[in-house]
């Protein structure tokens, strides 16, 4: 029998993962600030005690006096604190392990690699649904998988599931502030609880669940482009179960985003029981989905790996993580030293826990046709290679190279380049970051900073063009020497137009050696060239 402190062992998560650990032969300490709810806990399990314990504090004594084996640090928050735990446990030669979700801290506990191994411990960090489970879901689904293009994550908590103080002031600390992300193969900043998105799991034979989700701050948002074949776009998102709870947070979130408010942190106090009041509503249903996009045998791939928990079991998974590796630490299957949970445990190590609960999951697996490839059909093989390169898009992409920009010289031009942001005359750097998402295409053109965005699909067999109001249609002619977009009808706010009064514009792409080429003139009837860009790009 191993002993194991459980540091914040009576709350949210650690609660659940005292009683399985117990139940697995552990000798627990249960451990926090709290000695009475330590105590009440520790009468309920079998080889239990309790401890009274500050994670602030320096615990080198209370380990020094207790020897145990392993020490789990469940109490949080890990947003903005530092490593005194780990490094205590490191000093007397216990082995380590946390549920922190927190992004710099997981992605940092690497720091203490040297000092870990010296000490012949394992230091292991993200121990939680994210980066444990998320990242043996990520190795699974990535299998014979040359490049991943992209990947999103989300996870939406039952209502019923009241979280602890450590998880308001984690998802707290992000709201409004600034997220580093990997897209467009180039890192971009974005708002925390912003990107919006309806997320669907779906698993046969269970009911559906449709949940709006935003992003959160997560260590795989480094993880993943770092550690994955092809350095793929990463996206997580998180979300309640009331839509109207993530809205409101997200209303919270301009002022920090504009600078009027420092954080959302000081708040976290009123978090709980506001999301207390509404507790007894809702459903005891949760859901996690991983959806991975890329190129296998050079067909374009999507996998989506889906868990739906019922019966309120839900908070149980990120104590299943810490539980599948406590236990690989026991057995001596995490070598010695410091560093995040990614790739330490695989997804078939979970499989045995959730069988014994309402834990359902799934995984779909089906090819995709990029779309110009839909579009143009049989005559898109003949394409030169650049150009098909270009438009063979899945998930998230990217392209580098310069252009060269002329605008029209009237009043009239200058007031349309400047509502449709068109970028100024000159030579640029240019990168365009291209997304898929349900078979269309979004495209954002960053000329040294003046950026434009048009969304592409299908209708028909046609490819079609959003800018803003205005849709316009066009024809692919297409051959060995590339493409041309010829238009063949436009509508405004969805009111067809005349094809008289359309713009003017045919533009060409071609390849020039291993650069993709391309020339795109506009013109309005009447007024003459609005903006005419060319130039040459290549995948990156």
């Amino acid at each position: 029998m191993k002993s194991v402190i459980v540091l914040g062992g009576y709350g949210g998560f650690g609660a659940r993962l005292s009683r399985r650990l117990a139940a697995d032969g552990w000798a627990v300490l249960v451990a926090g600030r709290n000695g009475p709810a330590a105590e009440r806990l520790a009468a309920d399990l079998p080889n239990a005690r309790a401890l009274v314990a500050d994670r602030n504090a320096d615990l080198r004594p209370l380990l020094e006096a207790h020897s145990p084996f392993l020490l789990v640090d469940a109490a949080g928050p890990f947003q903005g604190s530092g490593y005194q735990v780990a490094e205590a446990c490191i000093a007397c030669g216990v082995h380590y392990l946390d549920l922190a979700d927190a992004r710099d801290f997981v992605c940092g506990i690497g720091r203490l690699d040297d000092a870990a191994r010296a000490a012949g411990v394992a230091v292991i960090s993200g121990g939680s649904s994210v980066p444990a489970l998320s990242g043996a879901v990520i190795a699974e689904l990535s299998r014979d998988i040359e490049a991943v293009c992209s990947v999103e994550t989300s996870i939406s908590a039952s209502n019923r599931a009241t979280a602890g103080a450590s998880v308001a002031a984690a998802i707290l600390s992000y709201v409004g502030k600034p997220v580093r992300l990997w897209r467009g193969r180039r890192s971009r900043q974005e708002t925390g609880w912003h990107r919006l998105h309806v997320a669907r799991y779906h698993i046969a034979g269970r009911a559906p669940i449709r949940r709006l989700v935003a992003l959160a701050d997560v260590p795989d948002h480094d993880i993943v482009p770092a550690t994955i074949p092809g350095r793929p776009a990463t996206v997580f998102r998180a979300g309640p179960e009331f839509a109207f709870q993530l809205l409101t947070l997200w209303l919270l979130s301009w002022p920090v985003k504009w600078g009027w408010v420092r954080s959302l942190s000081p708040f976290a106090g009123w978090l709980l029981p506001l999301q207390k009041l509404s507790a007894r509503f809702g459903t005891d249903r949760s859901a996690m989905a991983v959806e991975l996009k890329g190129f296998s045998g050079g067909e374009a791939s999507v996998r989506r790996w889906t868990l739906i928990a019922e019966n309120g079991d839900g908070p149980e998974i990120p104590t299943i993580a810490a539980h599948v590796l406590a236990n690989a630490v026991a057995v001596g299957r995490l070598v010695p030293g410091a560093r995040h949970t990614a790739g330490e445990v695989v997804l078939d190590d979970f499989s045995p826990h959730f069988n014994k609960l309402a834990i359902f999951r799934a995984v779909e697996n089906q090819t995709y046709e990029p779309l110009y490839r839909r579009v143009i059909g049989p005559a898109y093989a003949t394409l030169p290679q650049p150009v098909r390169a270009m438009h063979d898009l899945i998930g998230d992409a990217g392209a580098a190279g310069r252009a060269r920009v002329r605008r029209g010289t009237s009043l009239p031009a200058g007031i349309v380049c400047a509502v449709m942001r068109f970028p100024p005359e000159g030579e640029h750097d240019l990168h365009v970051f291209f997304e898929e998402r349900d078979g269309a295409e979004r495209w954002t053109r960053d000329f040294a900073g003046h950026a434009f965005t048009s969304e592409l699909s299908q209708k028909g067999d046609r490819l079609t063009e959003r800018f803003g109001p205005m849709r316009f249609s066009f024809d692919l002619p297409s051959d060995a020497t590339g493409l041309t977009m010829v238009m063949r009808g436009w509508s405004v706010l969805g009111i067809p137009m005349p094809l008289w009064l359309a713009p003017r514009s045919e533009a060409r792409e071609w390849a020039e050696g291993e650069d993709f080429c391309f020339d795109v003139p506009i013109a309005l009837p009447g007024i003459g060239t609005i903006v005419h860009y060319s130039g040459r790009l290549r995948r990156i």
